[in-house]
């Protein structure tokens, strides 16, 4: 017979049990929603944590999301395929849309000037780390093993440290590969990534050496070089009227027969000051403040008269300059000229300031929403045209929430429909990651035409990549986990490793060195091509903490935009043309 106390110490036992089986249950039970939470969680925060240590000033980063996911995977911390095959490609499709957002303002300019012999270097530069992956292919991989080549993919990204490429890649195999014998190319990418953030570094630093470049004379040269776009930086100066032929002319006349863009935001004339519009007219001996590009300077000078000092208290009515915010979504994609700010308004814009940088504010200038324009004029004059802008933070603040997911609907789309081509076995498709890329980028370039605003906080931007980018890497780790060990160990891990530094240090060798024995490229501009065209951020903060000049991210954001789309449609095109074959 069981007494009372013994019941009351079985039923304590019981609720002990009970509350360790809770737990239990929520690491072994894969399929329930709190374990599939739990597992990203875990992954994710370990895999960000540990990335922050650095060995030698170099780290991971976020990319230890992968082997942190690896190792989850590896423990049997999984979850079903399916869910993790889905957060997979949503979190690819995030990351990839984001990054074509961001770049898209930025990817034709790029092209301009000397950036074009940076990205001919940059394509070339991609080409050959394709070229040395095939070499290392046939000369150390057993061909007739229809996962070698997959895996080498795989090596590749690994060694340039393209996460997106590696996406796309992932994702073109399913259309090539059956159901369940998928190759597993992240292990791969993860025996080779390690080695390929220290080798381009490292390359980098060779390229140096055989060009013997000396980096003080290196920053001396950038000193004297002008190193902004004197094309679209504005430049403030005092003038005063001493060619005969403007006496009495107007402004609009000067500007027809210079045929050069600038603004005059003052006229001092007799004693008063007053705020010129299109048909003011100028006299000798006038004084004037004049706001135009750089290059357009020297002439306008040559005409109008000398640079002077000019005090300008004195005036017949205040005048302020005040940056106003543009937010209004009715003013997205409108120009300048069509805005008639002086004869409309009685203001005068004088620069824009987009995503750091200050343009001439050009009559042909489409403004966009995210832009602070500065605005000359009368108090009054100036707060309507502020109300007409928007110039509300908080509105600007908001996400357009909207424009993203119509831009990823379109992606989806783009990237879904079918490319019959002579001689491949299935149908060239983009993908989710090509289709939402091109897309991303062509509305970051021209979605104003069509009334989207494209705007985006930098914060926003980077949280939404982070985001799409640890989904992608943590399930691809978890995916990955199981035979990875096996790989490294009894596989050809070692032949991964080796295999991906040479695609890593050779084509930066030949490429860095024919930027500088060649096109004479400062050797900071070739940091940030090497960094931008590898898309490796640690390279980048490497040649920022060498070099006190922009030179380096400038280089870097020359062929950023080029190569990460090239990143990412050729792995598709690697493998559709030959994987599938």
């Amino acid at each position: 017979m069981i007494t009372f106390a013994n019941k009351n110490i079985n039923y304590k036992y019981n609720n002990k049990f009970t509350s360790m089986d809770w737990l239990i249950n929520l690491f072994t039970t894969t399929d329930s929603v709190a374990h599939i939470a739990l597992l990203y969680a875990v992954v994710i925060a370990l895999g960000v944590y540990l990335g922050k240590i650095k060995i030698c000033g170099i780290s991971l980063g976020v990319t230890f999301v992968l082997f942190a996911g690896i190792a989850a995977g590896h423990v049997g911390f999984t979850a079903p395929t399916n869910i993790l095959s889905f957060i997979q490609d949503f979190g690819l499709i995030l990351f990839v849309f984001m990054i074509g957002m961001q770049v898209g303002p930025g990817f034709f300019e790029s092209f301009r000037k000397g950036g074009v012999t940076l990205n001919v270097l940059s394509v070339g530069l991609i080409m050959l780390n394709i070229a040395v992956m095939f070499a290392c292919y046939y000369i150390f991989f057993d061909t007739s093993k229809p996962q070698n080549l997959p895996m080498m993919v795989g090596t590749l990204y690994g060694a340039v440290t393209n996460t997106p490429g590696l996406g796309a890649a992932n994702e073109a195999l399913q259309t090539v590969f059956p159901e369940g014998n998928v190759p597993q190319i992240a292990s791969g990418y993860a025996c080779a990534y390690p080695l390929g953030v220290l080798g381009i570094i490292g390359a980098t630093i060779a390229v140096r050496y055989i060009c013997r470049i000396k980096l003080d004379k290196e920053e001396e040269e950038l000193t004297k070089e002008e190193a902004d776009n004197t094309a679209v930086k504005p430049h403030f100066m005092h003038l005063k009227v001493t060619n005969s032929y403007l006496e009495d002319r107007t402004i609009a006349q000067v500007h027809e027969f210079l045929n050069r863009d600038f603004v005059c935001t003052r006229i001092l004339h007799e004693g008063h000051v007053t705020m010129p519009k299109g048909d003011s007219h100028l006299h000798i001996g006038d004084l004037l403040f004049v706001v135009c590009a750089e290059d357009d300077a020297e002439p306008i000078i040559a005409f109008i008269g000398p640079e002077i000092e000019v005090d300008w208290k004195t005036q017949d009515e205040p005048m302020v300059s005040k940056r106003i915010l543009v937010t209004r979504s009715s003013i997205n994609g409108k120009t300048l000229g069509q805005m008639h700010f002086s004869s409309v308004y009685g203001v005068n814009v004088t620069r824009i300031t987009r995503q750091g940088m200050d343009l001439f504010a050009s009559p042909s200038l489409s403004l966009q929403v995210g832009d602070r324009i500065m605005v000359v004029g009368p108090e009054n004059s100036v707060n309507r045209v502020a109300s007409v802008m928007g110039n509300s933070i908080k509105r600007l603040d908001a996400p357009n929430i909207a424009t993203i997911f119509v831009g990823i609907i379109l992606g989806i789309l783009f990237g879904s429909f079918p490319f019959a081509v002579h001689g491949i076995p299935v149908p060239l498709k983009l993908g989710i990651a090509g289709g939402p890329l091109i897309i991303a980028i062509l509305i970051g370039r021209y979605g104003y035409k069509f009334h989207l605003v494209t705007y985006t906080t930098t914060s926003a931007n980077m949280m939404l990549r982070e985001i799409g980018l640890v989904l992608f890497l943590a399930s691809v780790g978890v995916k990955a986990g199981n035979g990875f060990w096996d790989t490294v160990v009894q596989g050809d891990g070692l032949k991964y490793v080796y295999t991906g530094f040479l695609i890593t240090v050779i084509p930066i060798l030949i490429i860095g060195t024919i930027a500088r024995l060649k096109y004479k490229f400062n050797y900071f501009t070739i940091m940030g091509m090497l960094a931008g065209t590898c898309t490796d951020p640690p390279a980048l903060a490497y040649a920022n903490s060498v070099c006190s000049k922009e030179a380096p991210a400038v280089g870097y954001s020359t062929v950023y935009p080029l190569s990460m789309f090239l990143r990412i449609f050729t792995a598709q095109i690697i493998v559709l043309f030959f994987c599938g074959l």
